[in-house]
């Protein structure tokens, strides 16, 4: 069920402890971790502690915590002292989607070339 953990999530297990990750951040509804394969000096996930499979299904399911995902990302920006950053939602494997709990890429600490890859 949308917004439910799942057992089988990655993320799920994240938000639970059951699998370590380097935390920089923790709201009631959001975790923000630095990703384990770096794209950039600084690449931290945002993710909100309720399932959703992706950006799309969050913001149509709990735009609360849509808005807790971009409010977190603009708080921890700020602590990474980052002046310009990228944020990315992959929706769906054809945009390189891996983990499907809906998840922001916070990029930043090196110039971001448009178009991207």
């Amino acid at each position: 069920m949308a917004g439910e953990p799942q057992d089988d999530c990655l993320f799920c297990k994240i938000v639970a402890g059951h699998i370590p990750a380097t935390i920089v951040r923790e709201t009631d509804t959001t975790v923000a971790f630095r990703d384990i394969n770096p794209q950039a000096p600084t690449h931290i996930l945002v993710i909100p502690k309720a399932h959703y499979p992706d950006a799309a299904s969050l913001g149509a399911g709990d735009p609360r915590s849509a808005a807790d995902v971009l409010r977190t990302i603009g708080e921890v920006a700020a602590e990474e002292k980052l002046e310009s950053y990228r944020t990315v939602f992959n929706t769906g494997s054809g945009a390189g989607q891996t983990v499907f709990h809906a998840h922001a890429h916070l990029l930043g600490g090196r110039g971001l070339e448009w178009p991207p890859g």
